[in-house]
């Protein structure tokens, strides 16, 4: 206990490190902070992935009157001002100017990549996906796209980007594959230890899967799944384990893995053939005004930070086919063998429709997950099966710790408000208790769900402590679950019109 104790004083220690400044929830997409200004060379910075420090000055906590003052703004403020934004020259690089055509069935993969390469050599800057200046619209049709350091892929309003789903263009790259590192597919946009990236626009990118596709491996995933988990638990060294054909693990779309300064900024996902955008190892990630879906495939979550640090989710659409947004630290073995937790993530101003969850931490947890803030959200739809889930079992271990989601406006949720569900997965077979506490939901008012609360641990590893605050849900369809907790904290709850004080 003291441990956990000596641990848990520690990561509340870092939540709170960085400047001291504090910013206000901004309306617009606009609302996440800029990095410290930079020497005199980086003058020439994008303004479109840079705010102006000038939005942020003077913005305390006391100046908000309202809920706006809870001491939880003020910690997910802090990280929003920390984490920095990329510094990406203002210069374009046209990549019609190397040959791209926008016709949707000329091959552009190495067009592209011809133009990243050019601006790299020049130091960075836009490398553009121009619209037809006739129509407003071209479709560029490309394999894989591999972004290097102080490059943007812009893709404009009108524009679309379609990736092939042909697996032999995709070559293998150091990865993740549900939280087990590996060498598999690339994802449609991979990048791999830089720093200063983003994809900005208005415009789309397809992955294109579906069940003529990608979607149809998820029948075949199992045996080279078991094979890299066997990996893992075998200390098999990481460039050992060679996925790819014949294993049927479908690539993420969008993965920065080991980056700083990432930008996902006003362009639409879809049809990703695994999970949606999946920055790894990763620090200062800002996902901005981004639309994800509607996409019904299979482990199509949304946007999924693994190992990462002060990550903003801010001003985003997401509809999925598995979680909406998925915190997530590495899987079983090769997450304590890698042991990078997951901390200072602020979600907000963000609504999530069909999925397993709104707002999903887990079930790859084994590094640990930390301070995480969701303020300001709308959870919407009959198919969302939970708000707040949390999902974990004793083969994974780690620590889920200071998790606050508040202000959630929930018209309907198809399922329960709150999830806490030790039996995921494996269920109770391993020896690695994971520690849960510090779960807090404040002012929610849900017009209809399933339940308030499902929440489950084991008798021999408690949930520790659950606070629910200012929680309203009108219609409440089925039954309350509440077992092996700790602190189970109800202050101004109603449930069907009539207060509720004990689990």
């Amino acid at each position: 206990m003291s441990q956990a104790l000596d641990r848990r004083k520690f990561l509340l220690a870092s939540a709170v490190t960085g400047a001291a400044a504090t910013v206000p929830l901004l309306p617009g997409v606009a609302s996440a902070a800029a990095g410290p200004a930079g020497p005199a060379h980086h003058d020439n910075l994008n303004p479109a992935v840079r705010p102006p420090a000038s939005w942020f000055a003077g913005r305390g906590c006391a100046d908000q009157p309202g809920p706006r003052g809870l001491p939880q703004d003020c910690a997910a403020d802090r990280i929003v001002q920390a984490t920095q934004r990329p510094r990406i020259p203002r210069r374009d690089f046209v990549a019609t100017d190397f040959g791209a055509v926008g016709d949707g069935v000329t091959d552009n993969t190495k067009a592209i990549a011809d133009t990243i390469a050019a601006a790299s050599r020049c130091g960075g800057g836009r490398v553009v996906l121009p619209a037809d200046p006739s129509t407003g619209t071209a479709s560029y049709f490309t394999g894989p796209i591999r972004l290097q350091s102080r490059i943007e892929l812009h893709v404009p309003a009108g524009v679309s980007v379609l990736f092939s789903t042909d697996p032999t263009v995709y070559p293998l790259v150091y990865t993740r594959w549900q939280g087990i590192e590996c060498f598999n597919y690339s994802p449609n946009v991979y990048a791999f230890e830089a720093t200063d990236i983003a994809i900005t626009g208005d415009g789309v990118l397809d992955a294109q899967a579906s069940t003529s596709n990608w979607w149809a491996w998820k029948s075949l995933e199992t045996n080279g799944f078991n094979v890299l988990q066997a990996y893992a638990n075998d200390n098999v060294p990481v460039e050992q384990r060679i996925m790819g054909a014949g294993f049927y693990l479908p690539p993420t779309m969008i993965e920065p893995y080991r980056c700083e300064r990432v930008l996902l900024q006003g362009v639409t996902f879809r049809n990703s053939p695994f999970w949606h955008l999946h920055p790894t190892l990763s620090q200062d990630v800002t996902v901005e005004g981004v639309t994800v879906g509607p996409t019904s495939g299979p482990n199509t979550d949304g946007c999924d930070p693994e190992s990462c640090t002060r990550v903003v989710i801010d001003h985003c659409s997401i509809s999925a086919g598995d979680d909406c947004i998925a915190i997530k630290a590495g899987r079983n073995t090769d997450g304590r063998r890698v042991n990078v937790p997951s901390t200072d993530l602020v979600i907000q101003n963000t609504a999530c429709a069909n999925g397993h969850g709104g707002v999903t931490i887990g079930s790859e947890m084994t590094g640990g997950v930390a301070h995480v803030y969701g303020r300001d959200l709308l959870f919407s739809s009959t198919e969302l099966q939970a708000g707040h889930r949390l999902k974990t079992n004793s083969v994974r271990g780690g620590f889920i710790e200071d998790s606050n989601i508040f202000r959630v406006s929930a018209p309907i949720i198809g399922g329960p408000a709150l999830i806490i569900d030790y039996t995921y997965g494996e269920g109770d077979t391993g020896t690695y208790y994971p520690t849960v506490t510090d779960i807090n939901l404040l002012y929610w008012t849900v017009g209809q769900a399933t339940a308030a609360w499902d929440v489950i641990g084991y008798t021999e590893d408690h949930v520790g402590t659950v606070l629910l605050q200012d929680f309203t849900l009108t219609d409440q369809t089925g039954t309350n679950t509440l077992e092996f907790v700790d602190a189970f904290e109800l202050v101004d709850v109603t449930i069907d019109g009539s207060p509720v004080t004990t689990g």
